[in-house]
């Protein structure tokens, strides 16, 4: 059964990814249509991210009056919601408008599949099911970076929000009526909300700074990468198509990663051999004609782990304080990911070249380790300390 919900997040959280992905997809053309630079595109993309700042406590308090299915559901109509608004604006104004409801729903849906998957795997191939669930943001970003680019190019900019909300609006309907929560589930009533132990917060704040470096990283690779192709004479949709290789390929290469974790350990070690291999990868798109090793290195090594660092939100927070532990996990990722995207984009402006906003992701991965091992050290004085 639990392999089967699995599925169905894994479906459902596509259209994360692909909802997310629209404004890198028609960034070039909303320069032409509004006049906008690279900063403000930067500052759109990380808008997404924004609602995370001020809502993940209460959508980790909102776990105590309604279902996860709900609120996972509500989540992807917001979704759909967001991109309608922004495939119908006049001006930015409207089309930011419209990512602010998309990030908010954005939100509910990350915090609560996050849950569901940390409900249904707790204790049995956690590291396994987080690494698939993941993968559905890559899978959904690869599909707009070639898609979207398509539709923008065949129909205007106005394209991909429009078909990105219907995905989003079915995946809302199907969570709605297939999803089932696992029946020994502790209640949420055995502990009080907020009543974090002093070392969850720790752990649950070193967990979220990690996977909000790791995909600030991501972004910095997803919106910057094209435009390394670009200066070295690349095609705008050759470009957009070797940058997604990188994410067809992590959809795999994640599911192995966190399989190799779940039978051996070794985390760490895991996630130095990845993280060289994301900033190696990175590091290569500077050279004219590594554009596609580059992004083979990158979706086979340094984004294998993302499941593995997601993971660790659930081993942060005992089961019936989780939903309120996801709420603080999520708003240190949000508050990650809101920054990076506009500080890469200044990055790029200030200096007339992406390499720089590239050495900017690169330091942004490097942080991923540091932080997984202090994050085993806390771990393992918690384990001590219970027995």
């Amino acid at each position: 059964m639990r392999w089967r919900i699995l599925a169905l997040l894994f479906a459902a959280r596509v259209g994360l990814g692909f909802q997310f992905q629209t404004m890198g997809a028609v960034g070039g053309a909303l320069s032409d249509a509004f006049g906008l630079d690279n900063a403000r595109i930067g500052w759109m993309i990380g808008l997404f991210m924004a609602p995370g700042l001020l809502l993940a406590l209460p959508a980790g308090f909102a776990g105590r009056y309604a279902s996860d299915r709900v609120l996972a559901g509500l989540g992807l109509a917001a979704l759909a919601l967001g991109g309608a608004v922004s495939a119908l604006a006049a001006d930015p104004a409207g089309i930011g408008i419209g990512r602010g409801v998309s990030g908010a729903g954005f939100l509910f849906a990350s915090l609560y599949f996050t849950k569901m998957v940390a409900d249904w795997f707790e204790g049995r191939e956690i590291a396994t099911a987080m690494s698939i669930l993941v993968m559905s943001w890559p899978f959904g970003i690869a599909m707009g970076q070639v898609g979207h680019t398509w539709l923008a190019e065949a129909h205007g900019w106005r394209g991909p929000f429009a078909v990105a909300s219907v995905w989003c609006a079915v995946a809302s309907l199907a969570v709605f009526t297939f999803y089932r929560a696992p029946h020994d589930l502790p209640s949420v009533a055995a502990g009080r909300v907020g009543s974090l132990l002093p070392r969850e917060w720790g752990l649950i704040v070193l967990a979220g700074i990690a996977w909000g470096a790791f995909n600030a990283g991501y972004v910095v690779y997803l919106s910057f990468g094209p435009s390394m192709l670009e200066a070295q004479g690349m095609g705008l949709l050759a470009a957009a198509s070797v940058i997604s290789v990188g994410s067809w390929l992590m959809i795999l290469s994640g599911a192995a990663c966190g399989q190799i974790v779940d039978r051996f350990g070794r985390r760490e070690t895991v996630l130095a051999v990845c993280m060289a291999g994301a900033i190696l990868a990175l590091m290569l798109l500077g050279r004219p004609g590594a554009g596609l090793a580059a992004s083979l290195l990158f979706g086979l090594v340094g984004m294998a782990p993302a499941g593995v660092i997601m993971a660790l939100a659930g081993q942060a927070v005992a089961p019936e304080r989780r939903a309120f532990g996801m709420g603080v996990f999520f708003t240190v990722y949000f508050i990650v990911m809101t920054a990076s995207p506009p500080v890469a984009g200044w990055i790029f402006d200030r200096t007339g070249a992406p390499d720089g906003a590239i050495l900017f992701g690169a330091a942004l991965f490097a942080l991923v380790l540091p932080l997984a091992a202090m994050f085993r050290v806390l771990k393992a004085r918690q384990t001590v300390a219970l027995a």
